[in-house]
């Protein structure tokens, strides 16, 4: 046993204990609970640090997704092309607009949507492309994004494991019309609960969603669209809002502890994916083995906790059957092979250096 005790992530409150508590307190003595000025000052803070011109708050991130779809006019009779290899909140999404997901598959090196498979999956049908940025590394958006003019198609980004990331210097979320964030509690930009975000430089398409959110109101009881119930609470906007200004922060311990295991693991017998823009910011840290339970119950054994992102495609999930997806052969043996070691601000190099010398011993 080697005495290591790592969890996979830990969200207990630390430094910015005391900038959240106060934050919620100001919520708390306002009395105002609901769309109200903590969300709009998110918002604006949110644009600026994302490299767009406006944010809106919305419930979650799927809900964002499926906002920006319904906004842009796609939904029954709509194919969006998308990666098989995610949660599959991505394709939920697109379901919930009420479009049909198609699952174009992956690079191998990247793990994104591949933009050769994603140009062979077009039909007259296709309507968008929603690319997912996974694990912090951006998808290949100067591709996938001349694809999408080529084809004269919407591009919707979903960069909810990607805040901050940038491809080939450009901010992630400003390729196509639109990025859907998600600040589910184990995100980069965490909040104490569910909430989510669209970020746009489309002042159009923003007060469209910013309708639909709310039911599709213009104003109290005036209903112009058949919109939903997705507000982001003023609780999380206030947590958010004191997390935010730290985020450059956690990001560069991100890629610092990023760096620490792929020098700890250079020559390992697992495969490291290759960084392949400088603008990865390290939501999770995956590995590629063929013996991965193995691999995974040493590293248990000997206090290390590990999870698996993702073991199953999303084709392969009966929830989707009724869309009779295609094979997607890439995506499934990265389905069969990665697993995530833990990496989250709270870590240190030499727990890392650890973590990397177990998996070196056990593989």
């Amino acid at each position: 046993m080697s005495g290591l005790h790592v969890p996979f992530v830990d969200l207990r409150l630390t430094d910015d204990a005391n900038d959240v508590r106060a934050a919620i307190d100001r919520v708390v003595a306002s009395g105002w609970f609901v769309l109200g000025a903590e969300v709009e000052a998110f918002e604006r803070e949110l644009a600026a640090a994302s490299g767009t011109t406006r944010a809106v708050g919305v419930g979650n991130g799927t809900d964002a997704i499926a906002l920006i779809l319904r906004a842009l006019g796609i939904g029954p009779g709509d194919e969006v092309i998308t990666t098989p290899f995610s949660a599959a909140y991505s394709a939920l999404a697109i379901l919930m607009a009420g479009a049909r997901p198609v699952f174009a598959d992956i690079d191998d090196e990247r793990m994104t949507l591949a933009p050769a498979a994603a140009e062979a999956a077009v039909t007259s049908r296709t309507a968008a492309i929603l690319p997912v940025h996974l694990y912090g590394q951006a998808a290949d958006m100067p591709a996938l994004a001349s694809l999408a003019a080529n084809k004269g198609l919407a591009l919707v980004e979903d960069c909810c494991q990607s805040h901050l990331a940038t491809c080939a210097g450009r901010p992630v979320g400003t390729f196509g019309a639109a990025g859907a964030l998600s600040f589910y509690p184990t995100k980069n930009l965490g909040a104490l609960g569910d909430g989510g975000a669209v970020i746009t430089n489309d002042a159009a398409l923003a007060d469209r969603i910013a309708r639909l959110r709310n039911g599709g109101q213009t104003d109290r009881y005036h209903h112009v669209d058949a919109g939903v119930n997705s507000r982001l609470d003023e609780l999380q906007a206030a947590v958010l809002r004191a997390r935010l200004p730290g985020l450059r922060d956690r990001t560069a311990q991100r890629r610092t502890l990023a760096t620490a295991y792929r020098s700890a693991l250079a020559g390992a017998q697992v495969h490291v994916p290759v960084e392949l823009d400088g603008g990865h910011v390290y939501h999770l840290f995956p590995i590629r083995s063929r013996q991965r339970a193995a691999l995974q119950s040493r590293l248990r054994a000997e206090g290390i906790e590990t999870l698996i992102h993702y073991p199953m495609t999303i084709p392969q999930q009966p929830a989707f059957a009724a869309t009779e997806p295609a094979e997607c052969p890439s995506a499934a043996r990265a389905a069969a092979e990665v697993l995530s070691l833990p990496l989250y601000p709270k870590l240190s190099v030499e727990t890392v250096r650890a973590v990397a010398a177990v998996v070196r011993a056990a593989s």
